[in-house]
């Protein structure tokens, strides 16, 4: 027998009775059942005492039994309340009862997810971005590939902004030299924005052989806290500079891309595929953030604590794993509080309850076809698409996440169907400038 309170807009109590008489009955059912191949020293197997076997294991017999009929009892009630459980539920014994009373009383508290009613998004608007890519996109992309392939040769002149400048250095604060303060062979480019200005400004127009003494202030939010504000002076001895080469654009340079043949039309057109998907994928990337924002906006929620904590405490973990991967050791990781990602966590929350309602109410649930597509369109910035399609289908987490984008794709089709939808152009540099 169970009974159901409600303690509050999603917070439930259940109370539940089972029978000491049927739980007896089970731990001796098992125990018997444990005695039939029982291995003890001095008695044969099958052999012991049920006397032992019940003194050896019962508590731990008892104990499983006990959680086994809670929770059957407990699904019981809430299956037959029809609720849907969000969370763990916090169970828990009722004392006050008798050491002799026929049955054992327990309750369960627990969070039930909230009935989601999809808003009204007609008077909502959604921004459609179009950026186009043409030749100068694709030669601005080129350039990109080409500075990150630059080559550093010697310079015999004084040091100008996009210059690698090798020096010595070292600083004092009040006659003192301070930790981090000195450098030897240390490389840096001008114009970059790694050093601070007053160190940039000193070195540019030096020459190799040159020195120069300066005095530079530290930031007051700089991040080395014992400097910080402080003003320091440098003694700053320049060895080498050298000027940035940029590799041609030819055949060995199309072969560094990956064209094994080197032909340069055939690396553009490679470059320019590579840069339509990356401007398709971040142009999509707007529009669903958008979307999914109209669909959080315009249905308000009551969300059950238990799992908004459940996804901070898990982003909270990625955050660690993620500066793990950085190269953070773990005993050296700052404490990561939860509570961080509360909001966060609650967005999260409440757009993954209604997408999971839109799928079921309006039958967005993806396709195969569509899931195939999108594993195709990924595979596609791979050297083996047909390799790479054929892995993702023997990764059942990996199409899962696959098939969850393809929901999401869905869902956005849908909100555009409802929405206000503004198409704007937007420029490549800052869409490629924007984070995807």
């Amino acid at each position: 027998m169970a009974n159901v309170e409600n303690l509050g807009t999603l917070e439930r109590r259940v109370s539940m009775s089972v029978p000491v008489k049927d739980i007896d009955r089970q731990v001796d059912e098992r125990l018997k059942k444990i005695a039939r191949d029982a291995r003890m020293p001095g008695f044969r197997p099958g052999k012991v005492p049920l006397k032992l076997i019940a003194q050896t294991y019962g508590p731990q017999v008892r104990s499983e039994v006990l959680g086994d009929a809670v929770q059957k009892s407990f699904t019981d009630a809430v299956r037959e309340a029809k609720l849907r459980v969000a969370g763990q539920p916090r169970i828990e014994p009722k004392n006050d009862a008798p050491a002799d009373a026929p049955a054992l009383e327990f309750s369960a508290t627990f969070e039930i997810y909230p009935e989601v009613k999809i808003g009204d998004l007609a008077a909502r608007s959604v921004e459609r971005s179009q950026t186009g890519v043409g030749d100068a996109e694709v030669d601005k992309t080129i350039e990109i590939l080409r500075k990150q392939r630059v080559r550093y040769v010697a310079a015999e002149r004084a040091a100008q902004d996009g210059d690698r400048v090798t020096a010595d250095f070292s600083g004092s604060i009040g006659g003192q030299p301070f930790e981090g303060g000195k450098g030897e062979n240390f490389a840096f480019v001008l114009g970059e924005g790694r050093m601070l200005p007053e160190f940039e400004a000193a070195a540019r127009g030096l020459k190799a052989g040159e020195q120069k003494t300066f005095a530079l202030k530290f930031p007051a939010d700089y991040h080395g806290k014992d400097v910080a504000g402080k003003e320091a002076s440098f003694d700053l001895s320049v060895r080498k500079i050298e000027q940035p080469e940029l590799p041609a654009l030819d055949a060995e340079f199309a072969r560094q891309l990956g064209v094994a043949d080197g032909d340069v039309a055939k690396m553009r057109g490679e470059i320019r595929a590579n840069v339509e998907r990356e401007v398709k994928k971040r142009v999509e990337a707007r529009i669903k953030a958008q979307a999914m924002q109209a669909l959080f906006e315009s249905t308000p929620l009551e969300l059950p604590k238990s799992l908004v904590e459940m996804e901070a405490h898990g982003l909270a973990q990625r955050a660690a794993a993620d500066l793990q991967a950085r190269g953070i050791p773990a005993d050296k990781l700052p404490p990561i509080d939860p509570a961080t990602f509360a909001e966060t966590a609650r967005r999260r929350v409440a757009l993954g309850l209604i997408i999971a309602e839109l799928a079921r109410a309006e039958g967005l649930q993806p396709k195969p076809a569509e899931v195939r597509a999108l594993v195709e369109q990924e595979a596609q910035g791979y050297e083996s698409p047909a390799e790479v399609v054929k892995w993702f289908y023997m990764q059942p987490q990996r199409l899962s996440e696959i098939e969850a984008i393809a929901l999401e794709a869905n869902v956005v089709k849908w909100v555009l169907s409802k929405a206000r939808v503004q198409d704007k152009d937007i420029p490549f540099d800052e869409l490629m400038a924007a984070s995807a």
